[in-house]
């Protein structure tokens, strides 16, 4: 079995125990792991499968699942390119969503901020989909491509909206409430073929049971709404303590400052909500076999089977 699979199957964690493990995962320095040290871990977790799993406390083996865990794609064993893996998600995204929110008098200053950030994160959603399933570099390429486009355009839909309105609380909204909308929809239009063609659904000891519609459903419902938590309150708590920052004296005096703190608050929010919105939903699902397609129940007696909900 995949190590990493077998690690979120075996291990039966809470939102606190998630939020911790993910704190842990989005460590800056994951993303400049050798490829050498990563295939060492690797192949310490696969001679030393059982052991590993029930010996967190060793310092060599817990250090080998950190950066499994944080490099390696569960459905295809393969190494996840650097820019995509877990831990690039906030520094690539919170500059784009700072840029993205800002208050500008040309709306061609916008153009370049909400493209980076739908590209960035359409290709993110789609390095770390589920995996299971059959599908072609071209499906994913097509795909992609039409998602950067209309995502892009309908970010840019407020801020047309805003040269029309008077009303000061829509025109702050409106960004925050588009962004947020606009995030979910990425992702189910990107993962729109999990639906269709279904996911893999397997047992405790990984073997595939079959593919699931139900189950590709959830997975993108629910990644779905972990982005909405995201990008949402990202989005939404700078803009609020921003409106009071510019009502203190130091504003008056340094009127700078206010790109300086909406930067950091960007930063240091969308930092804490990185791990929170990974940690909502566990990595492996659990689902039960009732619940599934007529042909998944008659492939097994288990009434308990497991799926990849993927990032």
């Amino acid at each position: 079995m995949e190590p990493n699979v077998h690690f979120w199957i075996a291990e039966r964690q809470s939102f606190i125990q998630r939020f911790l493990q993910w704190t842990e995962l989005l460590d800056p320095t994951n993303l400049v792991i050798s490829v050498e040290k990563i295939e060492k871990s690797r192949q310490l977790l696969l001679t030393n499968e059982d052991a590993s799993i029930r010996d967190l406390e060793d310092p060599r083996i817990k250090e080998a699942w950190k950066r499994s865990l944080s490099t390696v794609h569960p459905d295809s064993s393969k190494l996840i390119p650097v820019p995509f893996q877990p831990a690039a998600l906030l520094p690539f995204t919170a500059p784009m969503i700072f840029f993205s929110m800002l208050s500008v008098k040309s709306l061609k200053s916008l153009i370049l901020p909400q493209i980076s950030f739908y590209t960035y994160t359409t290709a993110f959603n789609i390095v770390n989909g589920n995996a299971s399933y059959n599908r072609h570099l071209y499906e994913s390429l097509l795909l992609g491509t039409g998602v950067i486009a209309s995502s892009s355009f309908f970010g840019l839909f407020p801020r047309l909206l805003q040269l029309r309105l008077n009303n000061a609380l829509l025109k702050r909204a409106l960004p925050i409430i588009f962004l947020t909308h606009i995030s979910a929809v990425n992702v189910v239009a990107v993962r729109s073929l999990e639906p269709i063609r279904g996911i893999e659904v397997m047992d405790k000891e990984g073997h595939v049971m079959g593919y699931s519609r139900k189950t590709g459903t959830k997975a993108v419902r629910d990644t779905a709404s972990s982005r909405v938590v995201l990008y949402g309150t990202s989005a939404f708590i700078p803009e609020v303590f921003s409106h009071y920052f510019v009502r203190t004296q130091f504003f008056r005096q340094h009127p700078w400052s206010l790109w300086t703190f909406k930067l950091a608050c960007t930063v240091l929010v969308m930092g804490l909500m990185v791990p929170v919105s990974f940690s909502i939903f566990p990595q492996i699902e659990r689902i039960q076999c009732s619940e599934l397609e007529k042909e998944i129940q008659s492939a097994t007696e288990d009434t308990e089977l497991f799926y990849h909900r993927a990032v």
